[in-house]
């Protein structure tokens, strides 16, 4: 498969990213908890960063159970503090720049 440029530790946050967004509404938290850790092996720092900053992000009452089950893991608190930053930046869109004739 091409990488398109990216590099593994991008490839590899993009996958985690992947894993938690399409489990968001799970009723079975500890499935993707293994997942991500199978999926991350060694890359701790990698998965600390990716579900911290998903968390700070996403986090809410209709993905409550899942995030409950992230918080178990160990030095999330400045990816989840970064995640909420930039929630709280507001809609991010190139619409702003481009006003058609």
């Amino acid at each position: 498969m091409p990488s398109h440029g990216l590099s593994a530790e991008t490839r590899l946050s993009i996958k985690l990213d992947n894993i938690c967004s399409r489990n968001r509404y799970t009723t079975d938290p500890a499935s993707v908890v293994a997942e991500l850790h199978a999926a991350a092996g060694a890359r701790t720092d990698i998965l600390t960063e990716s579900v911290g900053t998903w968390l700070g992000y996403f986090e809410d009452d209709y993905t409550r159970v899942l995030c409950d089950s992230l918080r178990q893991l160990p030095g999330l608190e400045p990816w989840i503090a970064l995640g909420r930053r930039r929630r709280a930046t507001g809609a991010h869109s190139t619409a702003q720049f481009w006003r058609p004739e």
